[in-house]
Order: structure tokens, then sequence, then C-alpha cells
């Protein structure tokens, strides 16, 4: 993997933590957006990775994009740039591992659609959602925010820059849990120590399903699910876990 500038893992039990390290603010510039498509390319294809953590250093999770590389209007730089963006975003989305989202400052612009990009989203108190194109003549992140907001929240919020933090997104159903600041990464951590417990393969298949469902009809996605489900009964993980069942023991399964 690349020597990494602004971003910091760890893997620890079968889980790794990144951590966005560039301060003051963990603003996002085209160093940052390539290395973290590095990390999570390379960390969805290793076997001691079940669950990755993404995180902020300081006060900040990311602040949004850092304006100082915002793209000229030379033709094909601002083409360049979006590609840039956007993959910076969809490595988190099709990561196969989970990806938990603990929220410990501000998510602004790019880093509130960084967090919506993950799996499971946890906040400090003190951590809030915010998109603030519209300050500085901008339109972005509709589609990632529809994904997690209701219709009239969603537009209250782009509409009108305001900040929603980690109490109101719990209660909205975009959180799932809120916590002291101190006890965020406890929090993480739990989670990403009980995903890194079950079947690797499942846990692929389901995220996959997810990822794949989101637009299909009911029946063609349950139909799909099903069709996972007939694969998955055949794995060495499966075999593992009607073992452990017939035995009264927790299942053990093997990278």
């Amino acid at each position: 993997m690349m020597e990494l500038e602004t971003l910091k893992v760890s893997v620890n039990d079968y889980f790794a933590t990144v951590t966005i390290a560039r301060p003051p603010v963990n603003a996002q510039n085209n160093r940052l957006r390539e290395e973290i498509q590095v990390v999570m390319d390379s960390l969805g294809d290793r076997a001691d990775v079940r669950a990755i953590i993404l995180t902020g250093e300081g006060k900040a999770f990311s602040a949004g994009a850092d304006l100082s590389e915002r793209p000229t209007q030379d033709p094909g730089n601002y083409t360049a740039h979006n590609r840039r963006v956007r993959a910076s975003f969809d490595c988190i989305l099709e990561c196969p591992k989970p990806v938990i989202a603990a929220v410990n400052g501000a998510a602004i612009g790019a880093g509130c659609v960084s967090a919506l990009c993950c799996d499971i989203l946890i906040f400090s108190d003190k951590g809030y959602l915010q998109m603030t194109e519209v300050n500085v003549g901008l339109a972005g992140g509709v589609a990632h925010v529809r994904r997690h907001l209701g219709e009239s929240d969603a537009r209250l919020m782009l509409l009108t820059g305001r900040r929603i933090y980690g109490p109101d997104l719990l209660q909205k159903g975009v959180a799932s849990a809120c916590v002291a600041p101190e006890a965020l990464m406890d929090t993480a951590t739990e989670i990403a120590r009980d995903i890194a417990k079950a079947s690797p393969s499942a846990i692929r298949a389901a995220k996959l399903a997810f990822q794949l469902t989101e637009n299909l009809s009911l029946y063609e996605g349950y139909r799909y699910e099903q069709g996972n489900t007939k694969a998955l009964s055949t794995t060495k993980d499966s075999a593992e876990a009607m073992a452990a069942f017939r035995e009264k023991r927790p299942p053990v399964f093997k990278p």
C-alpha cells in the first residue's frame, strides 16, 4: 500500500480503523481522495479485516473539500475533478466490508457525503452533518442526503445549510447511536467486533444485497437474496455454523 499522508490505518481483532488525519479540519484534497481509494480497496481484500471504522482526528470528522484545490474552468478540469470525487465516495459504498462512520465532529459537504456512504452511522453528541454548498454558490449531495433523510428534512438541510447534530439524527433514524464523545470509539468498536464474529461470506453477501437491491422491487430483491442464501448454504462458513449449533458452541469462522 502507498505511503499515507492524510490517513492513519490500524488493524486489530479483525477490524480496521481508518482515521482522517489532515489538520486542522480534515479537509479533503486530491491526495486524500487518492489515499481513501487505495485504503478501502486494500482493506476490502484483506482476510484479516472483516469490518472498518472511519473517523476523524481532532475535533472534525471532515469539514469538506479543500477549496484551495477547487478546479479551474479549463476544459476537462471539472470533469476529471468530479470523477475523482465520485471515486472517493464510491470506494466506501462498494467496499465489500461493512464501514462504520464514527462521526466525532463536523461532517460538512464532502465530509457529510463520506459519512453517508458508510453502512452504519454512529455520532458523538458533538458530531453533526451539514451541507453548505448553497452558501458558496454550489449545489451537491442531494442524492446521498436523500438516501438517509426524509424529503422535508433533506430539503431543509440542503436549502438552508443548517447543521443537524447527533441527537436529532438519532431521532430522525439517520444514526444508529449518539453517545458522549469519550464513548464514541468504544461504541463503534463494539459494533465492529460483533460484525467480525459473524460469517465473513454472509457479511459480504449481505452488504452486496444492500447495494444491489436498493433500487429493485421487493419481488426482485428478495429473489436475489434467496439465491444468495442457496449459494451460502454450501460454504465452509455455513458448515461451521451448523456444526457449532449442534455442538452448542460459538462458531469460529476462519479467514
